[in-house]
This record gives C-alpha cells, sequence and structure tokens, in this order.
C-alpha cells in the first residue's frame, strides 16, 4: 500500500496521498480495558491458502462471507486446511486482516520504534504499523499495542468506521441504536462509530440480528462478515444478494431489501466518491452549485482537502446560507479552488492552489498532518487524485465575510471603516514615484494611504503626499473582490474618482482620478500600489506604494 508520508527526519517528504470519502473519529479505548498484557515474542500463525475449508459447510451462516474473502486472499486457513471460523481474533491478526483488506492512505505516522511491545521482527508489525498510520487502529496508554488480546466486537466495529471515515448526525444515533436490545451496553466512546456503521451495513449479528454482543470476542467469522461488509460500502465487491441466508444477519437488511444505493458507488473519482460519503454533503452540493463538480471529475489527478459537513457548520452564522447565493458563485468558487491543489502533493510545504493562494502542508510534533490550521482526519485514493477529510474549511487569505451578499448579517448596511468586498480597511505608509506635473504628486515624495469603507463595494480611500507643494487625495473607490493573482498572491483592484487638494497658500483643487489594488500579505498586512492623476493648472501623476495595517 502506498504511503503518505515516509518520515527520516523532519523534513522528510510524502510519498503518495489520498482521497478520503468521510472524516475518521479516533479509536478511543478507556483504561478499564487495559487488562490482558501480551507476549511480544508470539510468531506468525501458520496458515495456508484455500477458498473452501472443511468446518465451514455451505450451510454455515458466515460461509459466504468466509469464501468471498478467501478469494480475494484476505483470510486465510491453517495447516490442517480448517479455518477455524469461532475462534476468537487478537488485534495483531485483526490488523492482518485490515492490511490484506484495504488501500487506504496514511493519516498519521507511527512514533519511531513504534509500540514497545511490537518489536521490529514481530510477525505482524508492518500489519500493526499499517493499521495504526492508516487510522484504523490506535494502541494503548504508555504506548503499548497489546497484539495477542482478543479484540472485542465493538472495537473491531471502531476501527473500521474510523479506518473508512463514517459518521452519523447526532440526531439520528439514538435512533439508529435503538435496533439493538443490549444498546444500553455500548461503551459510551463506541456510540457514535457504532451509529454509522449501523447505517452503513457494517454490522453483521448472529445468530440474533438484534444483539450485538459489543464486548464479547470478535470471532474469525465475524471478522470475515464485518471486512466483506465494509469492502462492500467502498463498492470493491458485490452485496450479498438478499436470497442468501446469510443476508438475514446484516443489521439493516433483515427485510430482505437492498444496502443502501451510495454504499455501491459506480464510480470512484473525487465527486463520486466524496457524494456516497455522509460525511461531505455540504461539499459535494456546493462543489456542483459553483460548477466544480465536472472539473473533478477529469482525469486529474487532483488533491482535494475535503471540510466535512461539521466543519461547514462551525463557519460564522449566516455564511454557509449566504456561500449558496447565486450571486455569491464567485466567492464560493474562490473558497472551493483554495482547497484543491492540481496534481498530486510530494512534499511538505507551501502546496500552491487552483485559486492561486498557497496552502501550508506540515506534519506536527504529535504526527499530525494539518492544512494551515485544519487537521487531516482521513486520506483514501480515488481514480483521479486524492481527498484528506479535514475539520475546518480553509479560507483564502483576501476571504472577507463581507464579500458576501444576501439578507443573512449586515453585509450591504453603511459602516465607516468596515471591510468591502476587497478586504478589510487599513492604514498604510509608503512613497509616491512623481510621473509629471508640479505639485508633490509628481516628486518622489513620503506618503500616506487609507482605505475606509462605508459599504459593501465602496471605499473612502484619503492619502497624503508630503514635500513642496503637498497635495491630499480624497477619492471614492468602488472595490473589486479579488479575482486575480500575481504568483502566489491574489489581488483585489479598485478604481475610483474624487478631488486632489493643494495644501499650499493658495489650495488649488482640482477633479482626481485613481486605480490601483491591494495585495494581502498576511492577515493584518496589505501591500498596496496606485495611479493618481490630478487635473490642476498642470495634470499631476503619481505612483504612490505603500504596505498598510488592516483593521
Amino acid at each position: 500500500m502506498s504511503r503518505l508520508f515516509h518520515w527520516s527526519s523532519l523534513s522528510t517528504a510524502f510519498l503518495v496521498l489520498g482521497v478520503t470519502t468521510a472524516v475518521a473519529t479516533p479509536f478511543i479505548i478507556p483504561t478499564s480495558v487495559l487488562s490482558q498484557e501480551t507476549t511480544p515474542t508470539q510468531t506468525a500463525p501458520t496458515t495456508t491458502p484455500a477458498t473452501n475449508f472443511p468446518d465451514v459447510p455451505q450451510d454455515y451462516w458466515a460461509q459466504p462471507f468466509i469464501q468471498a474473502l478467501a478469494a480475494r486472499n484476505v483470510i486465510v486457513g491453517f495447516p490442517d486446511g480448517t479455518y477455524r471460523p469461532n475462534q476468537a481474533v487478537t488485534r495483531a491478526e485483526f490488523a492482518a486482516m485490515i492490511q490484506k483488506a484495504f488501500d487506504q492512505q496514511q493519516v498519521r505516522q507511527l512514533s519511531p520504534g513504534g509500540f514497545r511491545d511490537v518489536p521490529p521482527g514481530y510477525w505482524a508489525a508492518s500489519a500493526i504499523q499499517e493499521a495504526y498510520e492508516t487510522g484504523f487502529i490506535s494502541g494503548y496508554p504508555n504506548n503499548l499495542f497489546r497484539p495477542n488480546q482478543q479484540i472485542p466486537k465493538v472495537q473491531a466495529i471502531v476501527a473500521l468506521t474510523s479506518g473508512l471515515g463514517l459518521t452519523t448526525t447526532t440526531g439520528t444515533t439514538s435512533d439508529i441504536l435503538n435496533t439493538y436490545s443490549d444498546a444500553s451496553a455500548i461503551p459510551s466512546y463506541a456510540v457514535n462509530n457504532v451509529a454509522a456503521a449501523t447505517n452503513a451495513n457494517l454490522v453483521v449479528n448472529y445468530p440474533n440480528v438484534n444483539v450485538l454482543n459489543p464486548s464479547v470476542p470478535l470471532t474469525r467469522a465475524e471478522a470475515a462478515a464485518h471486512l466483506y461488509q465494509a469492502l462492500v460500502r467502498l463498492g470493491q465487491v458485490q452485496p450479498i444478494p438478499s436470497t442468501v441466508a446469510a443476508a438475514n444477519y446484516i443489521v439493516g437488511r433483515t427485510d430482505g431489501g437492498t444496502q443502501t444505493p451510495d454504499s455501491t458507488p459506480t464510480a470512484n473519482d473525487i465527486v463520486s466518491v466524496a457524494s456516497s460519503s455522509p460525511s461531505f454533503t455540504t461539499l459535494t452540493s456546493l462543489l456542483k452549485e459553483a460548477g466544480l463538480a465536472d472539473t473533478l471529475q477529469q482525469q486529474g489527478p487532483f488533491t482535494v482537502f475535503a471540510p466535512t459537513d461539521q466543519a461547514f457548520a462551525a463557519l460564522p452564522t449566516g455564511v454557509l446560507q449566504k456561500l449558496q447565493l447565486p450571486e455569491n458563485k464567485e466567492v464560493l468558487t474562490r473558497i472551493l479552488t483554495y482547497h484543491v491543489v492540481g496534481g498530486q502533493v510530494t512534499s511538505a510545504g507551501a502546496q500552491t492552489t487552483l485559486q492561486g493562494a498557497p496552502v501550508n502542508v506540515r506534519v506536527t510534533g504529535a504526527n499530525q498532518i494539518k492544512v494551515n490550521q485544519s487537521n487531516v482526519t482521513q486520506a483514501s485514493k480515488t481514480t483521479n487524485g486524492t481527498i484528506y477529510a479535514i475539520d475546518q474549511v480553509l479560507l483564502p487569505p483576501d476571504f472577507e465575510v463581507s464579500q458576501l451578499q444576501g439578507p443573512a448579517g449586515d453585509t450591504d448596511g453603511t459602516t465607516i471603516g468596515r471591510p468591502t468586498r476587497g478586504g478589510r480597511s487599513y492604514i498604510a505608509v509608503g512613497g509616491n514615484i512623481g510621473l509629471g506635473g508640479d505639485s508633490a504628486l509628481s516628486e518622489g515624495n513620503f506618503a500616506v494611504m487609507t482605505k475606509l469603507g462605508f459599504s459593501r463595494n465602496l471605499s473612502l480611500r484619503p492619502s497624503a503626499v508630503i514635500g513642496d507643494d503637498s497635495i491630499l487625495l480624497v477619492p471614492v473607490t468602488l472595490d473589486f473582490a479579488p479575482r486575480s493573482t500575481v504568483g502566489q498572491f491574489s489581488i483585489a483592484p479598485y478604481v475610483g474618482l474624487g478631488a486632489g487638494i493643494e495644501l499650499s497658500d493658495d489650495a488649488d483643487v482640482g477633479f482626481l482620478l485613481t486605480g490601483g489594488v491591494d495585495v494581502p500579505l498576511a492577515s493584518r498586512f496589505v501591500l498596496t500600489g496606485n495611479v493618481s492623476a490630478v487635473f490642476l493648472d498642470d495634470t499631476d501623476v503619481g505612483l504612490m506604494l505603500g504596505v498598510g495595517y488592516r483593521f
């Protein structure tokens, strides 16, 4: 399996990134379950390939699951040709099954040296590392993995939902869990995971479909059933036909019906995979509204940093609603393209997005992959690129809430000093380069420039050029949203007209024309430049450049 990051030092690079379909839920195990010590010297179980096992007859409840996974070499038998379906599965064995079943991408880095109870020569060391780094299974406190500990059924379910990034909404959790007569026995840390797995048809209960038995060790038969259903969810195998007896034990299919349509996607491009996930309903809807869905279904490759529904819901009040209005399509497109990198990301550091501004990809000291200030929670691969699930919406450095039109919020009111669609107000200092005339504007002089927004589109920009025949410029400007780029920087143009007032004894006043650009340098600073022409006795023209502080 390809890796997202391979670090030999703090500056090591990405190898391969993946595309996710959902946000991963951390696999948290309470201290109370830490009861069994492991023996790290255990050797690999001897296995033999087979697709039919003498102890798994045709009428065995899990036979379709076991036979299908054996044919894919996800599971194997023992030297005597048996499968031993009722034997409990250890954490190391489940990690080995996960390694063979899935091709998920790395979302975290195992600390140097790995788990202290999994020595380098341990038979499942590589499988354990992969299951950890792809987000399926976590360790215990004190850097332990407990490889020989039997894995309870509920922990296996948590592992699958975490690695596949399956989530469910809080409001539907209680309704889903009413399926189980023993729902009260589900540990609190696993409630949402069990609900997500149930909603995705991952849970298989034998002999009573309504009894979960969450704390009972997972058997090899149950492991095969749950892994098969996870592959169904990914669209890699076909659902068990409803006419087969095994289908009666899949929670959600007891009526003989079929699984939900989105669990068997017919395509695996970025948009199709995201559309099949319950965690990306907002993102996929916005992609379609912005007209970007077709782009992200092309050959690519693309790397997409994908905010979850929870990330969009965390935006300031009214922002998401306004982003969905037709008049804000341009701003929406800029935000969404700020989440997309053309090509595969192959190194940490600044990555230029389709919007033009860069995002910063890095690994923290806690081995957490971050994009700007957001955390990568899951990554998977698609046919035309990769997507990272992230827990915050990435906003371009030039984005201002005031750029959004719509009834929610005070975006169209008049307030001196408010932001405009071109960005926040500021005060700047710099210099002037004279281009003709006889006032201070026509010579090299010190300059002070300001922007005072008073509506969504208009600003007052008083400026002064200090020198012989100092001049005050008072234009009203029409501010445009940032729409073009210079290198990795967005620019916000403006044009305006007003008056130029000489501050000499005669105090001549002339008509003023001006035009310029603001280039955000960081959240609080802006580079500004303009050309102004004042029609006095002569036409005075100057080029002013400065650096401003935004407020």
